[in-house]
């Protein structure tokens, strides 16, 4: 598949500049067309049924292999869960975590990862997002190191897998950013998540949680695919492998749609999100402060006024540029994918250099 013919598959992009799958990735058609085929089934034969329920089962499984393979895991190693946020939860909650612990996190991290480490018992210790900050801040008391592999607020990348190497201590790696957006496999971490509708492009309330050792966490919020057979009193016995930890239903079009965009993905689109992110800081440096990160990812943040930021990303958005801000940093975001072309980053470029408060 060339690029033209990759490029054409997302009707969006023939209007917009769409640089911002950092939060939502764009749709391609072959992943609507899914989505619509799933309710049209539903629609025609019912949600019910032994041979619907079976497809469905065997679509979420022939998914959960899809999703090891990207990453470089097993398939059982994989649960199936809605977003970056559920998966992180999975895992604070059920570490058994408590007011003796400590977890490592730092000052760069979304909410989505936040949320469920500031709910857990431990002590949270909080600390810039540098390799030495966060080895020099392990402790005896550390149960977690809780971060990103890559930045969602300027696209640095972090060493995790050298950290847990250093520090000995479990690595909770949020892939909102990295999973899709550059190389990036489970090797040497014990936990990942990753979003299904940022970079891979996948309909909404998708996403997926790689365990290295399942029986490293209870299960805490067991639904109806973490037992195998359970008795009347509710005890159960869990289903072998990270299957256990899926969080609940996926209808037959949401399945259908995650596949489709996963098979669509070309084999050239880490280089050519590389070389995009490339162009787009050699045009942004000399019309912005542009945030220097190293090593550097398909992220590119650079920086206005605090107060200006929401009024740059709307005064783009009116040009056709689709970025982002992130709130209180004084940053405007941009996000590089595999299916951006100089024109879309020529676009910026002129748009930066025209509106109000850059």
């Amino acid at each position: 598949m060339t690029f033209e013919e990759a490029r054409a598959l997302f009707p969006v992009l023939e209007s917009v500049a769409y640089l911002n799958a950092g939060t939502f990735g764009p749709l391609a058609r072959p992943v609507a067309e899914a989505l619509e085929a799933g309710v049209e089934r539903d629609l025609e034969h019912g949600r019910t049924g032994k041979t619907g329920f079976e497809e469905t089962l065997a679509r979420r499984e022939e998914l959960r292999s899809a999703f090891a393979t990207l990453v470089g895991a097993a398939p059982e190693a994989v649960a199936l869960t809605t977003s970056t946020t559920d998966g992180c939860g999975i895992v604070l909650r059920g570490l058994g975590l408590t007011a003796d612990d400590e977890i490592v996190t730092t000052t760069d991290e979304h909410f989505g990862l936040l949320g469920p480490v500031s709910a857990s018992p431990a002590r949270v210790v909080v600390v810039p997002p540098d390799p030495d900050r966060i080895a020099a801040a392990v402790t005896s008391r550390t149960r977690l190191i809780a971060t990103s592999r890559v930045l969602w607020t300027t696209g640095a990348m972090l060493p995790l897998r050298e950290l847990r190497e250093q520090c000995g201590v479990p690595v909770l790696a949020d892939g909102a950013q990295s999973v899709g957006a550059v190389p990036d496999d489970v090797g040497g971490i014990d936990y990942l998540t990753i979003s299904g509708q940022k970079w891979l492009c996948g309909p909404d309330s998708t996403g997926a949680l790689v365990v290295r050792d399942v029986d490293s966490l209870a299960i805490v919020s067991p639904g109806y695919f973490s037992q195998r057979s359970h008795d009347p009193d509710g005890s159960f016995e869990p289903h072998p492998g990270a299957r256990r930890f899926d969080s609940g239903w996926w209808s037959n079009g949401t399945v259908r749609a995650m596949l489709a965009a996963l098979a669509l993905r070309p084999d050239w689109w880490a280089e050519r999100s590389a070389a995009a992110a490339a162009t787009c800081r050699r045009l942004l440096a000399p019309l912005v402060d542009v945030v220097e990160a190293e090593p550097s990812s398909t992220l590119v943040s650079f920086r206005v006024e605090d107060d200006e930021a929401s009024t740059v990303v709307e005064g783009l958005g009116e040009r056709g540029v689709d970025v982002r801000e992130i709130p209180g940093r004084g940053l405007v975001r941009v996000s590089c994918g595999w299916w951006t072309t100089d024109d879309d980053l020529e676009r910026l470029a002129a748009g930066v250099d025209n509106v109000p408060g850059t």
